[in-house]
């Protein structure tokens, strides 16, 4: 591992200033000019490099957090392990954290070797050595546009390498969930693991069962929301990871039902438009295999289907989740929305008519498209709901409240959104929103 210094200047890198925000700039330019080191680090630098437009912009500095408080009135300290400043720009929250080091004053390790506390502060060398990839450890100084590399990172950058600073199976002990963060950047910035990070993973996977269950979440959170979905869930089942986040909650992972694959890859389409993404939906899709068998055992039983899908529901979220955590806010948006799919066979009536301007209708109506993709007998079903959206309110009217089966009378249809049957056919990828 090289420890030095390397200096690279913009003629070589080719990130210039304007590729930062605005805010950041503002904080690395007014703790330099008090005398103090600031640089944006992480993945700002990272993702400009990679050619990816940078969203969120972190600050390091040799400024304590009660220094930059001093500095900054819209500044307020976080943390307990460790103390960070949050500068707040409107809607924009520059982070800036302390250079961390790397002795043992006041770092605590469990008998795995899991960090329990990191209260150090240290050196810019020291900080750029304890953070976990070498493509993490970056620092970019906009007042200058050098970039500075004390590990190797901007080489791994430029050959697209993931690769953890020390030992990868101390620094996996340390932190397990860099496992999760692994697959994440992996994934989403298409980059190599290289052989001594990759290695460990599978062996070492079974450490997330110590991690807190909301900590998982939000990294989970993090890969699935992110724009690669997908991949990341592959990622997750070939290292071995899938399994120790929700066990057995899908039978076959290397082999995901159709519903749950179609749901991931329409995650990613929306990001990759810039659609809102909600992770209620993705769980309903997640969750949806097992729901499914149970709600059907207690509806031969003669539960009334709703009823037999809001217990199953329940059901799944309190036995699959010990190890992830799921926000109650998912879970009800996931329920609500299995709970609609019995409601979708009532087409006439008053009660047809309410459920289009329901709330979840568009989240329900995208999950029906989905589950039209794996039952053919569903599809009949899934295309007059996208038809009757379609048309003008009279012939909607005339759809809902004629009598079925009477074709007497009846206009000719006006279609007013064609992408709409084109999302029937595909699984609510085209111009479905009920993630938003």
């Amino acid at each position: 591992m090289n420890d030095s210094l390397r200096e690279i200047p913009v003629s070589e890198h080719g990130v210039v200033r304007d590729a930062m925000s605005r805010n950041a700039l503002k904080v690395t330019d007014r703790l330099q000019q008090a005398g103090h080191k600031a640089y944006v680090v992480g993945g700002a630098p990272r993702d400009a490099l990679l050619g990816i437009v940078p969203k969120d912009f972190d600050v390091a500095t040799d400024a304590t957090p009660e220094q930059v408080r001093d500095l900054f009135r819209n500044a307020r300290l976080i943390g307990r392990r460790f103390r960070l400043a949050h500068v707040r720009f409107g809607r924009e929250i520059i982070e800036v954290a302390t250079f961390r080091g790397s002795g043992d004053g006041d770092r605590s390790h469990e008998d795995g070797g899991r960090l329990l506390r990191d209260n150090v502060f240290g050196s810019e060398a020291e900080d750029a050595v304890r953070r976990d990839f070498t493509i993490n450890a970056l620092m970019y100084d906009p007042a200058t546009e050098v970039l500075r590399d004390h590990v190797g990172g901007y080489e791994d950058v430029r050959v697209r390498r993931l690769r953890l600073i020390g030992d990868p199976e101390a620094r996996y002990r340390e932190d397990p969930v860099r496992m999760l963060r692994a697959i994440r950047f992996k994934t989403k910035l298409d980059l190599v693991i290289d052989a001594p990070s990759e290695d460990p993973i599978r062996e070492l996977a079974p450490l997330l069962a110590d991690i807190p269950p909301a900590r998982l979440l939000d990294e989970l959170l993090k890969l699935m929301m992110g724009g690669g979905a997908l991949s990341g869930f592959r990622g997750l089942v070939e290292y071995g990871l899938w399994q120790e986040l929700f066990p057995d909650l899908i039978e076959e992972p290397e082999r995901p039902p159709l519903l749950v694959e179609r749901a991931l890859a329409n995650t990613d389409e929306r990001v990759a438009e810039g659609k809102p993404v909600t992770p209620g939906f993705l769980f309903a899709a997640l969750f949806w295999p097992r729901v499914r068998r149970e709600a059907q055992k207690r509806i031969d039983n003669g539960q009334p289907p709703v009823d037999a899908l809001a217990a199953a529901g329940e059901k799944a979220f309190s036995r699959f989740t010990d190890r992830v955590q799921v926000h109650r806010r998912f879970s009800t948006m996931a329920k609500e929305i299995w709970m609609f799919q019995p409601r979708f066979e009532k087409r006439h009536g008053k009660r047809a008519m309410r459920l289009l301007g329901e709330k979840r209708f568009r989240a329900a109506y995208d999950f029906l498209l989905l589950r039209a993709l794996e039952d053919e007998e569903l599809r009949p079903l899934a295309e007059w709901w996208t038809e009757v959206q379609d048309v003008d309110a009279e012939t909607r009217q005339e759809m809902i409240f004629s009598q079925p089966g009477n074709k007497g009378g009846k206009k000719k249809r006006k279609k007013k959104n064609p992408k709409r049957r084109e999302a029937a056919e595909s699984g609510g990828s085209a111009g479905a929103s009920g993630q938003g």
